[in-house]
């Protein structure tokens, strides 16, 4: 048996993209995976993947942009799997390039709540069951539009460059329970995500993104006991896309 067996981990925003790689991932590892999306097609058939490769899923659809949403996702994993030890944050709104001055007010006020007021409340839920179990492993996915600000990208790089400062702080709070919080920043990812928003043919047209599986493995191991010593860290994961490279 592994260290990362029969644990139960949450990931939202897994039937596309990272966070689908991630519920893979975590479910080839023998972690039980509550997979939400707003797509109860899509994420029934990852719940059906990580099944059929011997592990245990239930699909959840939710749509985080609804504030009750967050505390019932919990609710039912715990209701399902009586406890949950890894909650990845990773559901997010990739907004087209908009400058501000053509923000829509709407859609300003859903990318917060998608990508970040909801990983809030996400964690906010799981923590008291983490708390009693004396340890817990949170992943925010974040980017390397967290690191810096850009044009067009108001809306969406506020948030990724909040859930940095949300590790941060959540993880001071919480290291005394054996509690880890940590933030992945990664670079350009072949997503379906980052497709539909640069109108782009993902690795075909720029090979110097990286695939979702990349994202993954690095997930396994912040939540693995191998990642033990690492907590109140964002990763910078940028692959080819990252800035060094020109």
């Amino acid at each position: 048996m592994t260290d990362t067996e029969n644990r139960v981990a949450i990931v939202t925003g897994a039937s596309k993209g990272i966070g689908k790689a991630i519920a893979l991932a975590f479910g080839q590892a023998g972690i039980k995976v509550v997979a939400t999306a707003r797509t109860t097609a899509e994420i029934e058939a990852v719940a059906a993947q990580i099944n059929q490769a011997g592990s245990e899923a239930l699909a959840l659809t939710a749509d985080l942009g609804r504030p009750d949403e967050p505390e019932r996702i919990v609710a039912d994993s715990l209701a399902h799997f009586g406890r949950v030890d890894i909650l990845v944050n990773n559901a997010a709104i990739i907004h087209p390039p908009l400058n501000l001055i053509d923000f829509a007010a709407d859609l300003w006020r859903q990318v917060i709540e998608v990508n970040l007021t909801a990983a809030a409340l996400l964690t906010k839920a799981v923590l008291p069951g983490m708390i009693e179990n004396g340890s817990g492993k949170i992943i925010n996915i974040s980017s390397i539009g967290g690191r810096k600000g850009g044009a067009g990208r108001s809306a969406y790089r506020v948030t990724k460059a909040g859930l940095i400062s949300l590790t941060e702080s959540v993880a001071a709070e919480v290291k005394q329970y054996g509690i880890d919080v940590n933030c992945i920043c990664p670079g350009g990812v072949d997503t379906e995500g980052y497709r539909d928003a640069f109108n782009s043919r993902g690795r075909a047209e720029n090979p110097r993104l990286m695939r979702p599986e990349e994202q993954a493995a690095l997930a396994l191991f912040l939540v693995s006991e191998a990642g033990s010593a690492i907590t109140g860290t964002a990763i910078d994961a940028f692959g080819g896309t990252n800035p060094l490279f020109g």
